[in-house]
Order: structure tokens, then sequence, then C-alpha cells
């Protein structure tokens, strides 16, 4: 069967009102859960796995449920809409054809071949910060990231496509700083999904080529600003299928997400923040966000780093370790 190609756009790609809606402290969830979506799409989870989706993050990036609802892209088509896929130009990315054509059985944050933890007994734990663009998710918490280089923390900073071009001097400052490491967060910062599943009120890929278009945007974006291509994705949202999954790491990335929720998509209190990182142990990865300043992330990374290096445990980056 011949091999079949699927074009990596551009950033021209569907751009959508960013959402990551997650659960707070108390419990009460803020924007709608997404929706079950016919019979044999999600698998038994453990309680543990099921009680960290439970707690996934609120979204910075929007001030109304109604972004949420009513995305548009700049080319004026309708959510969820996406170019179809083309040939590709030779060495371009190639999926393979029973892949691009499975029908998935998983959707969340931790299906199969979602990493979540770093493989290492090490007492180290990794920082990452999602930049997640678009409406009012376009902002830069330059007082979180002067409080890691004063407390020299190394970290790895997620970053879509959208929050690079609102924010390209400042990119290419983060992306000269040898204490950060960037990765992708996405071109529209959507769900990655074959068959167009929401998250959040959020409509995800499509189709095979859909996922392709949604990584390989910003992967473009971050290679022309950095020269070097990103290992690790982040779907929006950090929602996805175990087949989009698949075809993301045919694409030659990590999709990695979290085992502590660090701000709840920058709505946690400093002091929230704080206890929610006091969670880590050795190999954890932390989701916070970058992209919210006056919110509380900023001082309570700075008060949690001060108590767990009182602990033993050092920072590092996602590319100094092998994942699981």
């Amino acid at each position: 069967m011949k091999r079949r190609r699927f074009l990596a756009l551009g950033a021209t790609a569907a751009l959508v009102a960013a959402g990551c809606a997650r659960r707070g402290p108390d419990g009460d969830t803020a924007g709608p859960r997404p929706a079950d979506e016919g019979s044999g799409s999600s698998v038994a989870a453990s309680d543990g796995a099921r009680d960290r989706r439970d707690r996934d993050a609120r979204d910075p990036t929007t001030d109304a449920d109604a972004a949420h609802r009513d995305p548009v892209d700049p080319e004026g088509r309708a959510p969820g809409a996406e170019d179809d896929g083309a040939p590709a130009p030779d060495g371009a990315p190639e999926i393979d054809p029973e892949l691009a054509d499975a029908q998935p059985q998983e959707w969340g944050e931790q299906v199969t071949g979602v990493r979540t933890r770093l493989a290492t007994d090490e007492p180290t734990v990794a920082l990452t910060f999602d930049a997640c663009g678009g409406g009012a998710g376009n902002g830069y918490d330059a007082a979180l990231i002067e409080h890691l280089r004063d407390l020299a923390v190394p970290a790895t900073l997620f970053l879509n496509a959208r929050w690079i071009e609102a924010n390209r001097a400042t990119a290419r400052e983060l992306a000269r700083d040898e204490l950060f490491e960037l990765a992708n967060h996405g071109t529209g910062h959507r769900p990655i999904s074959v068959t167009g599943r929401e998250a959040y009120g959020i409509a995800g890929t499509t189709s095979a080529s859909g996922v392709v278009d949604e990584v390989m945007g910003c992967q473009q974006v971050l290679e022309d600003l950095t020269g070097i291509a990103p290992r690790h994705f982040r779907a929006g949202t950090a929602y996805g299928d175990e087949v989009a999954v698949a075809i993301v790491q045919q694409l030659g990335l990590e999709v990695v997400n979290f085992d502590v929720l660090g701000d709840a998509g920058a709505t946690f209190s400093a002091a929230e923040v704080e206890r929610a990182l006091l969670d880590c142990r050795p190999g954890s990865i932390a989701l916070l966000h970058m992209n919210a300043p006056g919110g509380g992330t900023a001082a309570g990374v700075a008060a949690a780093i001060g108590r767990l290096r009182e602990r033993g445990l050092t920072f590092t980056t996602l590319g100094d370790h092998e994942l699981t």
C-alpha cells in the first residue's frame, strides 16, 4: 500500500480561541467539561488517573466562555474546519496509512503514549510553563520569568504559535536564554483528535492531517525562531486521543503532560500554587502557565522553589531526561 503523506501547513492553520478550562482547588469546574461522544470512545482508568484528569487546569487565555463557544480563525473558517491533506514534498513527515485510518478508543490527558514523568529516581523535578496564545492568552508573566532567572531555575516553556506571533521579541529573548528549553504548544491550541472531539468547548483536530497541521505549524515557527526542532509537544487543553498521540510520535515528538497540576490554568492564588508544587516528588513534571501576568503563579512558584530545595529537590528541563 502506498504510504499516505500529509502536508504540514504553516501558522495559517485554523486558529481557534484558546481554552484549558480546569478544576479549581474547591472542586468546582469553571467551563464545560468535555462530553462523551459515542460508545467505546474512552477506556477505564485507575482512580488515580481519573482524579488527575478531574483536576485539569482552567484556561488563562480567555475572559469569557463566549470565546470557547464561538472560535473564529483569521480566514473565517468555522470551528473545526481544516485544510485537506496534500502530498508533501520529499522529507516532509509521513504517517503510516494504517495509523491514519485507525479509530481511537481513548480520550483524555493520559491516554496511551502520553508522558507524565521523568524516567529518573534522581531528586529532580521539571517545571513546565504553557503560553497558550490567542484572545486574552497572549500575555507575558515577566515577573515569573525573572523569578526563575534570579533563582537559577531551569524550565521548559511550551509556546503556542499565536503567542509567539504576539510576543516575537520576547520569544527570541527566551530562546537565547540557556536556562530555558522551548517546546511546542500547537498552532491553534487545539486538542489533538482524529475525529474532531472537543475539550472544554474547544474543537479538536478532525483528521490525521489536522494533527500534523496543528503540530508542524508551530514546529516550523519554533525552528525558524531558534534553529532547533523542539522534541516535546503539549496539546491545547492537554487533551487528545491515542491515535493522535501516535501520529505526533511519528512526527518525531513526545507528547508531554504532567503529574502535578501547578496553577489550574493560572487561576490559583500564590498560596494555592505553592501548596500544589509541594506535591512534587522525584521525577515530577509540573504544569503551570506563563501567559497570565497578575495571577498567583509567579509568587507561588518563587515561594515553592525554596521549600522544594530544602527537601533536597533540584530542577531540570525535559530535554535532560528520558520521559515515562
